[in-house]
């Protein structure tokens, strides 16, 4: 057991932290290289035990951000709360600029809108209307900027969208809910710290991002329920108001759920009164309309209603208008 964590962490320093965090990979390098730090990881079962999951979890506890050796140390110390923390806890990755590649579906569907996200997490994905969009081309040259009706948003989400610029405008949306098996209170103080602890550290300008979003979500929390997707879905869209269209999106959340209970998901979601916006691997399922060439498409897949428009980076850093490709593929 030890071996296999201590493997794992090696290949996370070798193959995932580079380019993106310095200090992660310090971290995880000095678990591979450590085999009594190791055995404390062993510990926590084995879905809960991701280097991501673990570092958060110390650092959501009090670790500080330095040296691997000041990180040892605190570990030790707290092991038993490490250990009981990251068994409950999951990576919940809640990033607002999803909604970048997201916002020129939004955009075709007429208002009001009734915003529904599975995977909710803390709800910083619900909403589109509340912050700022600056679409770059790939030297940072602002193609287009879109701001909330009472002006610029203390979060602003700047994403390069590549090739054809579609039509965009801002959503009106008038009813916020999410469902998740734990979901998260923007104005918790734990659960804000969970959450930012979630960045990495290096990553430059994001948890700046996530603690704005975080406290527009807190002055006007959504309904959130806890639960799975699957027994919820139908129960929550019926109290969504009437008046409105039902949007049900899915960013980034169908990848973690186990393939029968994914396909029973997305059946129950075409089967409601509503709209279905995800982000997706081309590959992870079979219900697009505009089938693609997953093995030559650009990242991730952004579909309205199975009907793919985008490809699009999973955490909307950049873009691509691509609806006439896919329609290519039918």
């Amino acid at each position: 057991m030890t071996e296999t964590v201590r493997e794992r962490y090696g290949r996370f320093a070798r193959e995932e932290a580079p380019g993106r965090s310095e200090l992660y990979q310090l971290w995880a390098q000095g678990v591979a290289d450590d085999a009594g730090v190791a055995e404390i990881l062993a510990r926590i079962p084995e879905t809960h035990r991701q280097p991501p999951l673990v570092f958060a979890v110390t650092r959501m506890l009090g670790a500080p951000l330095s040296a691997f050796e000041m990180w040892r140390e605190f570990l030790l110390v707290h092991a038993d709360e490490v250990v009981a923390e990251c068994a409950v806890r999951r990576v919940q990755t809640n990033e607002p600029l999803r909604l970048a590649p997201l916002l020129p579906l939004l955009s075709e569907i007429d208002g009001p809108i009734a915003l529904l996200e599975v995977g909710v997490s803390g709800g910083l994905c619900l909403y589109p209307d509340r912050y700022s969009y600056r679409f770059v081309d790939a030297q940072g040259t602002v193609r287009a900027a879109l701001d909330p009706l009472g002006g610029p948003s203390t979060v602003v989400l700047t994403s390069e969208v590549r090739g054809e610029l579609p039509a965009l405008r801002m959503p009106q949306i008038s009813w916020r809910a999410g469902i998740d098996l734990q979901p998260l209170d923007a104005a918790d103080p734990r659960d804000r710290a969970w959450l930012e602890g979630l960045v990495w550290p290096g990553e430059k300008g994001r948890a700046e991002r996530i603690t704005a979003a975080l406290d527009i979500v807190a002055a006007d929390p959504p309904i959130l329920v806890r639960g799975d997707a699957g027994a919820r879905i139908a129960a929550v869209a019926a109290i969504a108001p009437p008046e409105a269209t039902l949007v049900i999106t899915t960013p980034g959340v169908l990848v973690h759920i186990p393939r029968a209970e994914r396909l029973a998901l997305i059946s129950q979601i075409q089967e409601l009164p509503a709209r279905w916006i995800t982000i997706d691997a081309p590959g992870l399922h079979d219900a697009w309309q505009s089938p693609m060439d997953a093995s030559a498409w650009p990242g991730s897949a952004v579909a309205l209603d199975g009907q793919v428009r985008l490809a699009a980076d999973p955490l909307g850093r950049w873009w691509e208008w691509r609806a006439d490709d896919a329609a290519d593929h039918t």
